[in-house]
């Protein structure tokens, strides 16, 4: 890796940005610190306290952890966690750099390597045969330890180095650490940071597209549980950052005025029967938009939005139309809502034929999908087709003995490209109109919020994770 020996203020000034903004341009490169090792650590401290990031320390190591912290500023229905380890290392006895390590944990093993689950029980010995039994917290140290330098793997956790993470502590405290060289402007030096966001590991790719002004499309299988994972860390990633982003979801345009009042409520028991009390929600034939994951992604959407991120939700689809009189009538609601706003990037998620760029289907030559007619009418739009490893989503499907869609949980079929969240865009369109793919790894069936029994008014139980 290249090495970064030191950053002059203007540079400094402009990476860092507002208090509380983290950036989302992360160079390939190492941060190096211009300063001891001992020097700097302390104001790795308080970085990490103001960040309100509590944290345990070996300061005999210069080594740190932080607590856990939930995704969407502590969503109920996140289930997703995070930490960081960080190690300050000796670049020369005049410089150093951070190795920060973010551990990812989930409360459905959705992240669990095969063969990982352990049967706990009261002859269950760990280890090689004749070891001492270890109990459940003897256990959960001995599979929070890293092993390895960049990567390791844990009971339905794993952990990668955050390059992210390293530059933004970097921009957070070099102000500091500089302080003694003279300032060049009256504009005073941002305070480090403000309270924390955490929106997942960084979305390799998305910064490229991600545009003041842009319209990204989301080509998606309906029900899963990582594509509205997907979108809240997309949207997370950007509104951090001060891009304010609008999402446009492929739900009923009836549900507009209930989908708003409960992104700007409180999130309790009562908005939530509110939200789901939508005839949406029931269909008899739910074809993944209503999924639990979806249900999940709004009131991710809700918290960002109460942490005075600048979020906003709008829903296009007219399911009383069919053919190109549907696709005509979403494009008009997508277009109204972009011209509306043109200072933000619009995010709009529909399923596969929506988004494409390219006139015609395999069944209609003639068809123009709504993305065919945006492009002719707004400057700058992408479209992104999905890609996943095989798995297994709610879907609906015509049954040929019954004549009659089939919905319930299938295997699908994909192809492994790794773990991370990534987009990535081709040279040209292909064939279908897509300029690239979206990939959201292995994926999860997810099946229909009332399943679950949101908005059910008997039960009184909340959204589980």
């Amino acid at each position: 890796m290249r090495s970064m020996v030191k950053m002059g203020w203007l540079a400094l000034l402009l990476a860092v940005g507002c208090a509380g903004r983290q950036d989302l341009e992360t160079p390939d490169y190492e941060a190096i610190y211009d300063v001891p090792l001992e020097e700097m650590w302390p104001s790795v401290r308080e970085y990490f306290k103001e960040a309100n990031l509590p944290y345990r320390e070996d300061r005999g190591s210069l080594v740190l952890e932080t607590e856990w912290k939930q995704e969407f500023g502590g969503s109920k229905v996140a289930g997703y966690w995070h930490r960081y380890m960080v190690i300050g290392k000796r670049e020369t006895p005049t410089k150093s750099k951070l190795w920060i390590t973010r551990i990812t944990k989930s409360v459905n093993k959705a992240l669990s390597q095969p063969g990982k689950e352990l049967d706990w029980g009261i002859s269950r010995v760990i280890g090689k045969e004749g070891d001492s039994p270890l109990s459940a917290e003897d256990a959960e140290d001995r599979l929070a330890f890293p092993v390895g330098e960049n990567a390791f793997y844990m009971e339905s956790g794993q952990g990668t180095r955050d390059l992210t993470m390293e530059w933004r502590v970097f921009r957070g405290i070099m102000p500091k650490l500089a302080k003694k060289e003279p300032v060049k402007t009256e504009q005073p030096v941002a305070k480090a940071e403000a309270t924390f966001t955490e929106c997942g590991q960084s979305i390799l790719g998305m910064k490229k597209l991600a545009k003041a002004g842009g319209v990204l499309m989301l080509g998606e299988l309906h029900g899963t549980q990582e594509v509205p994972r997907f979108i809240a860390q997309s949207v997370c990633q950007l509104v951090t950052v001060g891009m304010p982003v609008t999402v446009g979801l492929e739900l009923p345009v009836e549900n507009e005025e209930r989908i708003t009042t409960f992104l700007q409520s409180q999130g309790g028991e009562v908005d939530w029967l509110k939200l789901m009390e939508a005839p949406f929600w029931r269909s008899p034939y739910p074809d993944g938009r209503g999924s639990e994951a979806v249900a999940n992604m709004l009131e991710q959407l809700r918290q960002l939005r109460a942490q005075g991120l600048d979020v906003a939700v709008f829903v296009y689809d007219h399911p009383k139309l069919s053919g190109q009189a549907r696709e005509d009538a979403l494009t008009q609601t997508v277009l109204k809502q972009v011209k509306a706003k043109p200072q933000r990037f619009h995010l709009v998620v529909s399923g596969n034929i929506h988004p494409r760029t390219k006139k015609g289907l395999p069944w209609d030559k003639q068809y123009k999908p709504m993305g065919y007619l945006l492009k002719d009418q707004l400057d700058d739009v992408t479209a992104l087709d999905m890609a996943y490893d095989s798995g297994t989503a709610w879907i609906c499907a015509a049954n040929q003995q019954s004549s009659k869609l089939d919905c319930g949980v299938k295997e699908t079929k994909g192809k492994d490209n790794g773990d991370r969240f990534f987009m990535h865009t081709w040279s040209s369109a292909n064939s279908e109109g897509y300029h690239g793919v979206f990939y959201v790894g292995h994926v999860t069936a997810s099946e229909p919020a009332v399943f679950k029994g949101l908005g059910n008014p008997d039960t009184v139980s909340t959204p589980s994770l």
